[in-house]
């Protein structure tokens, strides 16, 4: 299998930082492609160099050496860098300068340029430097104004992003998620020390603690992944769940642990959009599905939730997002999550402010996440010679550096982890504390 990479009309992608004329150097990404060697075979010049110097500076002088395709090197000076950039060619110096977010992915992952050194520590260490140079420069700021194609996630184009990344195969996903339930969402480390498992269980608790669920209460779910928190749910606090999602893998998978562990009669999967809930519940929840639904169609989702949630009723979503409005990182939208978009606190209001919905408590698990990718791409790296075999070296390559940046992008601060916690806004029926949060009750331990 492929890895998938769905093309899109776009002509700009976000420059993170470039302040070279883009058309030259996207002339001069052209003249060294067409060189006749593979690899752009020859001796770097003064322009080679200034260009690469350039880089470093832009993306705040990390203490990392770059390493040119005649072997020459250029560094900022420190002897004993972290990790050192090989480029394997010209053109993928200077097309990283045309398009730095884009082609940065692109290049890694056709083994164009190379990392040797900490991947993870790398991309924080970027990342913070771009963020300190956001504003400089004309070009890039006329970049991020235009890089970025709007999300318009339509039923039918929603369902085809989802298909992109969730339906690959959940035998790639069972080899580094977690074995309790199968949850490819933030989990929750009261303590640093947990194993995965024993976090994401401590997860769908706080999640369950925070929507005060009790038995017989009535619970919707809104993109419900392999199933695992709808089973959770109702084995341990003896709720029915009715869990939406449109991808086909995921569906047929959760319905069938459903069957196996006899919760069939109390937990049903429906295949659908979220937009197509139906029927009146004491609780609504959402984990991980809010970054697919785009801000144009908030308001629209809030009008689900407000139809569909009974009186006294209460509602959670967890979702990434950011402390400010920016686009999903370029590269990460096209080749690996079409469709999504982080969005800040104040995006999220979109659902709530014209639907008489209420803000209870929010929470940011940043670190969490952070932590959680830890756990995730160490799982990976210790299967990738599987994943390689059911994929190809490109498909690994990418989804390492997938699971790097984002836990990059948690450590630096460019991604947040919101659990948002709401009610009607004229329930007074609401609690005084945030005790309840944290009132451990007895629940099985994962093995």
């Amino acid at each position: 299998m492929k890895v998938r990479q769905q093309s899109y009309d776009a002509p700009h992608d976000r420059d993170p930082g470039t302040y070279m004329n883009e058309s030259f150097a996207a002339q001069h990404a052209a003249d060294a492609a067409s060189d006749d060697s593979p690899v752009s075979a020859g001796k770097t010049n003064t322009l080679d160099q200034q260009t690469a110097l350039k880089l470093l500076q832009i993306i705040g002088q990390p203490a990392i050496h770059l390493v040119l395709w005649d072997g020459s090197k250029v560094s900022n000076g420190d002897d004993e860098p972290v990790a050192t950039i090989y480029f394997r060619d010209r053109a993928s110096l200077y097309l990283l300068v045309l398009r730095p977010e884009l082609h940065w992915g692109d290049l890694y992952t056709d083994g164009r340029v190379e990392v040797d050194g900490d991947l993870v520590w790398l991309l924080d260490a970027v990342y913070r430097g771009l963020y300190q140079h956001r504003n400089q420069g004309w070009l890039k700021r006329l970049n991020e104004s235009l890089g970025h194609r709007k999300i318009r996630n339509t039923f039918r184009r929603a369902a085809d992003n989802i298909h992109h990344h969730y339906d690959i195969g959940n035998d790639f996903y069972q080899l580094w998620l977690d074995k309790a339930a199968m949850q490819y969402t933030c989990a929750y480390y009261p303590d640093p020390a947990m194993t995965l498992e024993q976090a994401q269980l401590a997860k769908m608790s706080h999640v369950c603690r925070k929507l005060q669920l009790k038995p017989g209460d009535r619970v919707v779910e809104a993109g419900c992944g392999w199933g695992g928190f709808a089973l959770h749910m109702a084995k341990t606090h003896g709720v029915t769940v009715k869990a939406y999602n449109i991808s086909n893998e995921q569906v047929s998978y959760a319905r069938e642990r459903a069957i196996a562990e006899g919760l069939s009669g109390r937990v049903e999967y429906v295949l659908d959009d979220y937009r197509n809930i139906h029927g009146e519940f004491d609780a609504f929840v959402s984990v991980g599905m809010l970054e697919h639904v785009g801000t144009e169609y908030y308001p629209a989702l809030g009008q689900v939730i407000n139809r569909c949630l009974g009186p006294g009723g209460r509602g959670l979503f967890h979702s990434i997002g950011r402390n400010r409005p920016r686009p999903m990182n370029t590269w990460i939208e096209r080749r690996i999550f079409p469709g999504a978009y982080p969005p800040s606190l104040g995006e999220m209001m979109g659902i709530f402010e014209t639907n008489r919905l209420s803000v209870l408590d929010i929470e940011n698990l940043r670190l969490h996440y952070a932590l959680t990718l830890k756990d995730w791409l160490q799982r990976f790296e210790q299967n990738a010679d599987r994943v390689e075999e059911m994929m190809d070296e490109r498909f690994v390559r990418a989804w390492r550096l997938y699971l790097s940046g984002s836990q990059a992008a948690f450590t630096s601060g460019q991604l947040q982890l919101f659990q948002l916690v709401f009610a009607r806004d004229d329930d007074n029926d609401i609690p005084w504390s945030r005790a309840h949060q944290y009132t451990l009750t007895d629940e099985p331990q994962p093995q």
